[in-house]
């Protein structure tokens, strides 16, 4: 499975811009633009910046470019504001296709047709911390099952209907990348600044231009069955620097390691990523300037993104911010997760992953060296009278494992009435599936009576959002208030040990192979 990343907009992320100036001092951004080097999937995890000249505006004309977000507005995040020193986090959602649209990615792939679908099968959202000190990322399994927002493709202005329970892998074949971004954002509630995207063909030339990746297996593997399945991944015990075709077969790699599941398979797409981020901050050759071109050429011609990022200019605005990030703060993560019922798919892990959509949103390390960062939101406009406040209360205490309480929309109500919110009134027209319970404002006249709302309930101003979703101030009650009349807010800060967390500079990691699977 190739590794993808749609990317927006670099510039206004605390690297200084140089817009202006004299023709000498264009001349000489240029000049500092066109000596970056790696492939941009390696620029956009390492931060590397090389030297060799290019030909800025070749460059550029390689690179594909695709709307960021093609979702319907109402579920689009809010952008988090800058802290005190004006700086913004940053998250780039990398996106892996499995597209078949040519005869080289028909080949790799092991696809008979040309032409089908391109899938989202591996996708890794890039979290960089406002400050620059620290980067997490959070994979999500392909067979996840998630909603996926109404979204229109903007070449053939086709619409494709919101659906629930689909494989979230689903959502790059219904209009582009955008609507990918579409449905983390919809998921997650995380705003994505950027996508960078890649298919089979561009792993496999990135991979010979980087030189090879070091990866581990703890026995012999042969990634292969009597019926043909499996990536055809051939490695011995020990350590192996992989590339091309060998090295898009370790991250497609599903028979052989571990236990089988994609799950398994995102482990070794993480171990490969840190050893390449390790590879490249280290690697000597990455001084050849004839190396450098070459990977610079590859790179751009391998990538989508966002027309927010795409130029080779807004590319090198980017590795500057991420190349401030030291390997040992880059933290790995797989989204918590749960079988589905049936045991053939995944769902979210209902509190787990709640919990580290929060930390990733709150912009709270998960490596867990950071103080919690966030503070009280400020708002200026004055709540009304308690009783004054018009409250609609919905229940979204369903969720991918358990079935809605029923009557907590009503238990709620009730609450809020004997605490003097005499218009609060329970909506039951529908039993929604909400992970953490929120409160929801549809504009900034109606910000402080949310507020008071989330006060009263001991709800983290955190939790209290403006959506155009909603006509009035809306508590939805989540899975996370099943029971009871007090809200209880999760304020631990620690990542979930079902995120499997693994830390960039770990050079130990080894994947384990399925005794049935060694030769």
């Amino acid at each position: 499975m190739p590794l993808t990343a749609r990317a927006a907009g670099a510039g206004g992320h605390g690297g200084r811009r140089h817009e202006g100036g004299t023709d000498g001092d264009r001349k000489r951004r240029r000049r500092r633009v066109i000596r970056w080097s790696a492939s941009i999937l390696a620029l956009a995890m390492a931060g590397t910046a090389t030297a060799g000249y290019l030909y800025y505006e070749h460059l550029n004309s390689n690179l594909k470019k695709a709307d960021l977000n093609i979702g319907d507005s109402k579920d689009r995040a809010t952008k988090t504001k800058a802290n005190a020193a004006g700086q913004t986090p940053l998250n780039i959602l990398l996106i892996g296709s499995d597209a078949r649209d040519t005869a080289e990615n028909q080949k790799l792939g092991g696809a008979r047709d040309i032409g089908t679908a391109a899938r989202a099968d591996v996708q890794m959202l890039l979290h960089v911390s406002a400050d620059r000190t620290n980067m997490s990322v959070v994979s999500m399994p392909r067979d996840t099952l998630v909603s996926i927002p109404k979204c229109t493709d903007p070449d053939t202005g086709k619409v494709y209907p919101a659906t629930t329970d689909t494989m979230t892998n689903a959502s790059l074949e219904r209009g582009g990348p955008g609507c990918t971004v579409a449905t983390w954002e919809k998921l997650t509630d995380i705003h994505i600044d950027h996508f960078m995207m890649v298919d089979f063909s561009g792993v496999v030339s990135m991979a010979d231009a980087i030189g090879g990746v070091p990866v581990c297996v703890d026995a012999n593997i042969y990634s292969h069955t009597s019926s043909g399945h499996g990536s055809g991944l051939k490695l011995k015990k020990g350590t192996t620097s992989v590339k091309g075709k060998q090295a898009l077969q370790w991250l497609r790699t599903r028979y052989g390691f571990e236990d089988g599941s994609d799950i398994a398979r995102t482990k070794a797409q993480h171990m490969y990523m840190n050893s390449m981020v390790r590879q490249l901050r280290s690697n000597a050759t990455l001084s050849n300037p004839d190396k450098l071109l070459g990977l610079a050429e590859t790179a751009t011609k391998a990538l989508t993104v966002d027309t927010g990022l795409g130029s080779v200019t807004k590319l090198y605005d980017l590795s500057k911010e991420l190349k401030k990030v030291p390997t040992a703060r880059i933290t790995m993560t797989t989204m918590p997760w749960v079988y589905s019922s049936d045991g053939n798919r995944v769902l979210p892990k209902p509190t787990d992953a709640a919990k580290l959509w929060r930390l990733v949103r709150e912009d709270i390390a998960l490596d867990g060296k950071d103080k919690k960062k966030t503070a009280t939101a400020k708002v200026t406009d004055k709540a009304a009278a308690d009783d004054k406040i018009a409250v609609q209360v919905q229940n979204g205490t369903k969720s991918g494992t358990e079935a809605a309480v029923t009557g907590r929309a009503a238990a709620v109500t009730e609450l809020l009435t004997g605490k003097g919110f005499a218009k609060a009134a329970a909506d039951t027209s529908a039993l929604l599936s909400e992970d953490l319970t929120v409160v929801r404002y549809p504009s900034a006249d109606l910000a402080g009576d949310a507020q008071r709302v989330a006060k009263v309930l001991g709800i983290p101003s955190s939790q209290v959002k403006k959506s155009t979703a909603v006509s009035g101030v809306t508590l939805v009650v989540g899975a996370d208030w099943r029971s009871g009349t007090e809200y209880t807010a999760d304020d631990d800060d620690t990542t979930p040990a079902s995120a499997s967390a693994l830390n960039a500079s770990d050079t130990k990691a080894c994947m384990h192979v399925d005794p049935n699977y060694t030769w």
